[in-house]
């Protein structure tokens, strides 16, 4: 499992680093996949894998990060093809976990380093684990962020550029996300798989209130579009008599997303954020 700890390290990196404040979002992405590749170099030879086996699954991983920052920076900046980059992503890392024989285990300077700490807990770990658990938990900050968006817009719970869209009726996704994750897999690596069920409960609760305000602004939009429909009923009657009048005052209200873009939204994001965070710890548990 030691490329597919590197494999989830490079490609988490790649989209952390893309994520930051870039001057446009080609310039983060062309870092991030830099970064990710120089970081498949650094592990694997800080990590000892220096077989032809290893060698071999190291360059899938390559090819995979290079792909996947590829075609979400496409999938992105064209609305299309979302499919493509999650496919290409599962892919890449599929294949390497069927050719997970052909890797060695984490040794090198990795395995020095954790015998030097002298820290029970981590002299105890084995390498290979370690870094496993650090691709998994980079994986759950940007790179979930981007699964999620991807799904969304793959299956339309995303309006295409330019339109209303639903994330700006629930705000704080991008931060809570990550959070969520986070403490899911925590939870569930220390066994404490109740209370990662609680932090789901308590999702939906903290955002009742905001599906609330939605189905009232939703609510509020439609009175609004049907007294200006009769407004405008009404001047077209009048006219010949109203000929050359000024405006009539009535402000066009802002467009928003409905009610019911706003709920599926929240449903499929939240149901893809739970299934990145509870195959995280599958793939976890297999080591």
């Amino acid at each position: 499992m030691s490329s597919l700890a590197i494999l989830l390290i490079a490609v988490g990196l790649a989209d952390l680093v893309a994520a930051r404040g870039w001057r446009t979002p080609q310039t983060g992405r062309l870092v991030g996949a830099w970064a990710g590749l120089a970081s498949i170099a650094v592990l694997a030879a800080l990590s000892g894998l220096g077989g032809w086996g290893d060698l071999a699954l190291l360059v899938v991983a390559g090819l995979t990060t290079a792909s996947w920052v590829i075609l979400t920076e496409r999938a992105e900046r064209t609305d299309r093809g979302q499919g493509l980059a999650l496919s290409a992503l599962a892919g890449g890392a599929g294949l390497v976990v069927l050719l997970s024989g052909w890797s060695t285990p984490v040794a090198g300077a990795v395995a020095r380093w954790l015998d030097w700490t002298a820290i029970d807990r981590l002299d105890s770990l084995d390498p290979t684990r370690l870094l496993l658990l650090a691709g998994l938990f980079l994986t759950q900050l940007s790179t979930g962020n981007l699964v999620v968006r991807l799904v969304l817009a793959h299956t339309g719970a995303l309006n295409p550029h330019g339109g209303p869209q639903a994330s700006d009726r629930l705000r704080g996704g991008r931060l809570l996300g990550p959070m969520e994750r986070v403490f899911i897999l925590g939870l569930g690596l220390a066994g404490q798989v109740t209370a990662a069920s609680i932090v789901i409960a308590a999702k939906g609760l903290i955002r009742w209130p905001e599906l609330q305000k939605a189905t009232r602004d939703s609510e509020r939009l439609e009175r609004d579009t049907e007294r200006r429909e009769r407004a405008s009923e009404r001047r077209e009657r009048d006219t010949e008599r109203r000929d050359g009048a000024g405006p009539t005052g009535d402000s066009i209200p802002r467009p928003v997303a409905s009610i019911d873009q706003v709920t599926e939204y929240f449903l499929i994001g939240s149901f893809v954020s739970w299934l990145l965070a509870l195959s995280a710890l599958v793939v976890a548990h297999l080591s």
